[in-house]
């Protein structure tokens, strides 16, 4: 486990080597022209304001679970094998209801500075999925320590880019590290790394939901043209969204395994 855990650390530290010395990359403006504009209601940009809404419902469902658990104390045991696991969690549904007003206020007029409400509550609940992943395929005291370091390097990245476009130096390297190395993380913990829990493998139905989000985001203008319904970007929500509440039904469901089982079994790529 520690030579995984060394490697993961070197590949961890030359992602942010590269992050430091590839030459800096602004925020396109054109980021900001959407596919689907029209106005209801007086509400411009109604299907991309409209369907954060996805986020707040599936945010307070996670928040309800997890503060249900706490009353009772019994139930905790049934989903975490220690109550301080739960913190990642809470964090992320927390972060999740947020994307609803940050993304919501964001499309009420795409600007690059409404994008920072947007993008912080989405780099704050990335980080704590690394967390709670460390947590239960690593060492519950490892992703605990980590939270709070990785949801402050999360939401300091959104603030160093803003901070590089208020002063004409635009600069996105260190949120993109940010974005695409806890995915690629929480990809190699799932392979390299058993659960401690049952319904281990529920993680790839998560990364899944999350990589169709992007592909959606990325084909915006194609989809939409496809029927004038929704764009890709308004998918793009809906998507995350339902990728969120597969995390919620993947901890409703999930049992601790009994201790001799969470150990890596003896093959470096067993799936859980």
């Amino acid at each position: 486990m520690r030579s995984r855990l060394w490697w993961l650390g070197i590949l961890s530290g030359g992602m942010f080597v590269i992050a430091a010395i590839v030459p800096p990359i602004p925020q396109p403006l054109e980021y900001h022209q959407f596919a689907d504009a029209r106005a209801y209601f007086g509400i411009p940009n109604f299907l991309n304001v409209f369907s954060n809404v996805a986020f707040l419902f599936v945010g307070i469902a996670g928040l309800k679970f997890l503060l249900v658990l706490r009353a009772g104390r019994s139930q905790v045991a049934e989903v975490f094998i220690e109550s301080r696991e739960r913190w990642p969690y809470l964090i992320l549904f927390l972060s999740v209801a947020m994307t609803c007003f940050g993304s919501g206020y964001y499309h009420l007029m795409p600007d690059n500075d409404r994008l920072m409400w947007d993008r912080l509550p989405i780099a704050i609940g990335i980080t704590a999925l690394l967390a709670a992943t460390l947590n239960e395929r690593v060492n519950p005291k490892l992703g605990s320590r980590l939270l709070p370091v990785l949801i402050t390097i999360g939401a300091g990245t959104v603030v160093h880019w803003h901070w590089s476009e208020q002063h004409g130096v635009g600069n996105l390297n260190f949120y993109v590290f940010v974005q695409f190395y806890s995915l690629l993380a929480v990809i190699l913990l799932a392979i390299f790394f058993r659960s401690r829990y049952t319904g281990g493998a529920d993680i790839y139905v998560v990364l899944t939901f999350y990589g169709f989000a992007k592909l959606a985001e990325l084909e915006d203008q194609e989809i939409y043209d496809l029927g004038h319904l929704i764009s890709g970007h308004t998918a793009k929500h809906l998507l995350a969204a339902a990728g969120v509440y597969c995390i919620l039904h993947m901890l409703g469901k999930r049992e601790p395994l009994p201790r001799k089982l969470e150990r890596p079994g003896p093959r470096v790529a067993r799936l859980s």
